[in-house]
């Protein structure tokens, strides 16, 4: 027997179809007009003058890895991969101001801005590659310098003109999120729930400031006398102690990964299997039940895990972005034309 629905039910149905199609519909679009090969006849020897902008910077500083890569993180998630977060605002109303964005490490803006200048070095390039895709890449080129697989970035994004600071409020995840948090925020971007466990794998290189996971080592429970996070491994929890200390200066930094701090691999997710994930959206991937079969699955198998960052920050790189006539090329990445 067919269970007839209701004309009114089927109507407040229709939103939450319209808006899924049109999430559907926004990534197929994006999708088809972004290409590896975009600047074949314009510039094809861009990624070779990123790659090579990149490397110069990396052996100035190892900050330049994790720093780049977050940047692409979070300028994807606020407005799309629109190279927004790069923009500057005289009056203090830009994205990077935004609370959330002020511990965006300087080095990765820095990349970003002299891989633009090399290859705009080029006559065939000049002002024919935006900033968004020099992003993309650099991001590509931090991972692979620092360990990570290699992957093809797609290419011809237009870079956005609008930055606010507004626009970045509860667009970007926090330390204390649960699962059910982080599921929905990457859906937003359509990125499933592996695709959120992979990008979280970024966390095994770069640095947090102890302000961000202090309450998990100190005030974790007052109700019930518990000073520190039962699901933090207790050693590692007396270790975080001693390098933030109550008090301490808030521009103290520690490693998100303890043990290969300096190297992109899968070491994450077995420090999460041993309680040693620094924020609490990390260890929740492991302690919750309908994620852990997957971070053990990245745990026993680089190969695993490679292939799915891999495809995570390709889906990662077509969120919201711009293309033809819809945005531009800036000449400078900190400003619009």
């Amino acid at each position: 027997m067919i269970k007839m629905t209701s004309p009114r039910s089927f109507i407040l149905a229709l939103p939450a179809i319209v808006l899924v199609l049109a999430l559907f519909m926004t990534t197929v679009t994006a999708q088809s007009k972004l290409s590896t090969n975009f600047y074949k006849n314009s510039c094809p020897n861009v990624e070779s003058l990123v790659r090579s902008a990149v490397n110069n910077k990396f052996r100035q500083t190892f900050v330049t890895a994790p720093a780049t890569l977050r940047l692409f993180f979070h300028d994807c998630f606020v407005r799309g991969c629109d190279a927004s977060v790069m923009l500057s605002s005289p009056n203090g109303n830009a994205e990077k101001d935004h609370p959330d964005n002020l511990s965006l490490a300087g080095d990765g803006f820095d990349t970003v801005i002299k891989a633009k200048a090399a290859v705009d070095r080029d006559s065939r390039c000049r002002n024919k590659v935006s900033c968004a895709d020099i992003l993309a890449l650099a991001t590509r080129d931090v991972v692979v310098l620092t360990g990570g697989q290699s992957y093809s970035v797609e290419l011809g994004r237009r870079d956005g003109r609008i930055s606010t600071k507004a626009s970045v409020q509860r667009q970007l995840p926090h330390p204390n999120f649960n699962l059910n948090q982080l599921n929905s925020m990457f859906a937003s971007h359509g990125l499933t729930q592996k695709d959120m466990i992979a990008l979280s794998g970024a966390h095994s290189i770069g640095f947090s400031h102890c302000s961000k996971m202090s309450n998990r080592i100190y005030n974790f429970s007052p109700r019930t006398g518990r000073t520190i996070d039962p699901t933090l491994n207790r050693n590692y929890a007396l270790q975080l102690r001693q390098m933030c200390p109550r008090n301490v200066d808030p521009r103290i930094a520690i490693n998100m990964d303890p043990t290969t701090p300096r190297t992109f691999d899968n070491a994450y997710y077995k420090n999460l299997q041993q309680g040693k994930g620094l924020f609490t959206s990390d260890q929740i991937l492991f302690t919750d039940n309908r994620s852990k079969s997957v971070v053990n699955s990245f745990a026993s198998s680089p190969a695993a895990f490679n292939k799915a960052f891999a495809d995570a920050m390709t889906k990662l790189g077509r969120v919201g972005v711009l293309t033809g006539t819809q945005g531009e090329i800036r000449k400078d990445c900190t400003r619009p034309n």
